[in-house]
């Protein structure tokens, strides 16, 4: 089955610093398949007969551990469910407008929707936001984003190492991969 991993927090601000093919190979070395990795931010596409998420994810948390001597919050979906999230997007969302910043918010499990929303709160008028299946479409006015609700909160609140966030072209990047 082909998964995606998407690692919270590689590369950012010269912080947990991770090779891609460092990663790549490390991916190998679990005994996934056919990894490929995606910009330098955490994204792996890779298969894997592992049927349980949850498995793989503690299995991929304890090699970064092991391996790169960090914790990362890491998020796991299947090419399917992403394919499925992506084509449930509201119709507001993923529109390719320049002025318009478009997110899928992942919630790492066992984190929930409600925990997310109740700790950032609603969204203003410089925002949208919608859940599905406990992952949230985010999308704000690009020159506004520092007047918007969630942009800071995402960020700076208990929430920011329970979510994971990628752009809608990059996801769409990493779908059209995964499907290959």
């Amino acid at each position: 089955m082909k998964y995606i991993a998407l690692l919270r927090g590689i590369n950012i601000s010269g912080k947990n610093k991770v090779a891609m093919s460092e990663l790549k190979k490390e991916f190998t070395n679990l005994g996934f398949k056919e990894v490929i990795t995606y910009l330098n931010s955490g994204n792996v596409v890779f298969e894997s007969d592992i049927n349980d998420k949850n498995v793989i994810k503690n299995n991929i948390q304890i090699m970064i551990k092991n391996k790169f001597n960090f914790d990362i919050p890491t998020y796991v979906i299947t090419s399917q469910e992403l394919g499925e999230l992506i084509d449930h997007s509201p119709e507001w969302w993923g529109k390719d407008n320049k002025e318009i910043y478009d997110n899928i918010i992942f919630v790492i499990s066992p984190t929930t929707y409600n925990e997310v929303f109740n700790t950032i709160g609603s969204p203003n008028e410089y925002e949208k936001i919608q859940e599905y299946k406990n992952n949230i479409f985010w999308s704000f006015d690009l020159k506004n984003y520092r007047k918007s609700n969630w942009w800071s909160k995402t960020a700076s609140t208990n929430i920011s190492d329970k979510i994971t966030i990628r752009t809608a072209n990059t996801m769409r990047k990493i779908l059209e991969i995964s499907k290959k």
